[in-house]
């Protein structure tokens, strides 16, 4: 079965927000942006998302938003499951190329530069801001450095980064959130890692690191907390705040966002009822009221 696709310069941040609209305002809201034929480069595009109708099956990726918080994720993706009924709703943690794998075309080729977020000292403010852009990197028994996430991810660097971080400020242990993070085990070899965005190809970068095991653990940053014997360890999204949190978020946007009068196209009137009573609709299902 074919399918299309649609683009649009504006809203990335909001996507996430603009789906919790349900299937009947989104799919023609989705459709209603411009048709593109060529794919952006990867390492371009900020959010996506793939809407399967035959199979009930909407994917999505965000570098930003509720659904790119360690706070909000699951909360977010609570939310757009209420909203989507009957369909089953994912993240992609490999971005474009995940969406490109879905409909059976060539993942595409993968970067081979990679540029790699500083190490930051310990006094540094930025690992304490409530969504913090940092990637926290832990190291066999002991070691605990936190790098500015800015860019590629630190597992792309391969064994290089062991190197590269020998002289780095050193954190003992990190119990705020993050953006990302890895551990890496000399000894036996293994690393591990994860990130609450996307990353292209994000399932083929085992190659970086040969002759070692490395396990990709999606946005399962327990895993992490688990391997690195508590040394990462954020504080657990407080599950009844995280819904009201990203309502906060969406009531904000609103309405120059999903619905009325943002970036084009926007949700056109006829369909703002619809698209508030969805939102409305999940939001009362996730927190049970």
């Amino acid at each position: 079965m074919g399918h299309t696709r649609h683009r649009s310069s504006y809203g990335a941040v909001g996507l996430d927000l603009d789906l919790l609209a349900g299937p009947e305002v989104a799919l023609p809201f989705l459709r209603e942006h411009v048709r593109e034929d060529d794919w952006y480069p990867d390492d371009m595009v900020e959010a996506g998302v793939l809407a399967d109708e035959a199979r009930r099956l909407l994917l999505l990726f965000a570098w930003e938003g509720p659904i790119a918080s360690l706070r909000t994720r699951a909360a977010t993706l609570e939310l757009l499951r209420c909203a989507w009924p009957g369909w089953e709703v994912r993240r992609l943690h490999d971005g474009q190329t995940g969406l490109r794998v879905h409909l059976g075309l060539d993942p595409g080729e993968r970067d081979t530069d990679v540029y790699p977020g500083p190490a930051l000292d310990r006094d540094d403010e930025e690992p304490a801001d409530p969504d913090p852009p940092v990637a926290v990197v832990t190291i066999g028994a002991d070691r605990c450095h936190v790098l500015a996430d800015i860019d590629d991810h630190p597992v792309e660097e391969g064994p290089s980064l062991l190197e590269r971080l020998r002289d780095a400020p050193e954190h003992g242990s990190h119990r705020l959130r993050a953006d990302a993070g890895i551990h890496v085990d000399p000894e036996r070899r293994r690393v591990g890692w994860w990130l609450n965005t996307a990353r292209a190809h994000g399932g083929t970068l085992a190659d970086r690191w040969p002759g070692w095991t490395v396990e990709f653990w999606e946005d399962r940053w327990a895993e992490h907390e688990r391997a690195s014997g508590g040394r990462f360890a954020p504080p657990a999204p407080d599950r009844a705040a995280a819904p009201a949190d990203v309502r906060a978020r969406l009531v904000a946007a609103l309405p120059n966002a999903t619905i009325g009068h943002g970036f084009g196209p926007a949700v056109p009137a006829e369909r703002a009822a619809a698209a508030r009573a969805a939102v409305l609709r999940a939001y009362a299902a996730a927190v049970g009221t």
